[in-house]
């Protein structure tokens, strides 16, 4: 019997798993994955990532299935309601984050017709493929993480230094940094 050789992150939960497997590294171009993404790795700070998975559906079904338009009208009594959901991270910057992102998130998408335009061209539209032997050569940021960190700050999103930025790349598949052992690495596949 053959063992499928992970990233050595992605551990044994069952959860972690599946995210390794069919989403981490994976391209994404739909902007309300997008949105949502930008929203949980946010969350994540301060965090493990597993807590964030763990409150995935929650959080869809607290932020309106993370539809920016909706959340981007939030008013105080949602905002209430949200700092009492026990299912999210009831972190009030995060969730006044989640909502004054969603507004930047709609301007951008104004100026350059979508998120996925907009972000993607921090990495000149296609992934970027790393070659990591082990998980400790991973970088917790990188240029292109900097660059892209300084600019969402610069149009007045919250919750984006460059490490948060750098996973959300990885998180998006804008970045692809499956170490060499991994069956998901490019180079096994």
């Amino acid at each position: 019997m053959t063992t499928v050789q992970r990233c050595a992150w992605a551990g044994n939960d069952p959860l972690y798993l599946q995210y390794h497997d069919e989403e981490w590294g994976v391209p994404v171009h739909d902007d309300r994955r997008l949105y949502e993404m930008l929203c949980l790795e946010g969350a994540q700070a301060g965090l493990s990532w597993i807590t964030i998975l763990r409150k995935r559906e929650e959080y869809r079904a607290a932020f309106d299935g993370f539809d920016p338009v909706l959340v981007a009208q939030y008013g105080d009594d949602k905002v209430a309601a949200l700092l009492a959901n026990p299912g999210i991270v009831r972190n009030r910057l995060k969730v006044h984050a989640f909502i004054e992102n969603a507004r930047q998130f709609l301007t951008v998408q104004a100026e350059f017709g979508s998120f996925d335009a907009y972000i993607w061209r921090f990495v000149d539209g296609k992934p970027l493929v790393n070659h990591w032997e082990r998980l400790s050569d991973i970088p917790a940021q990188t240029t292109e993480a900097q660059t892209m960190s300084k600019d969402l700050k610069h149009r007045g999103f919250k919750f984006v230094g460059p490490t948060i930025c750098y996973a959300y790349m990885q998180a998006c598949g804008m970045v692809n940094d499956h170490t060499l052992d991994c069956y998901r690495n490019p180079g096994n596949t």
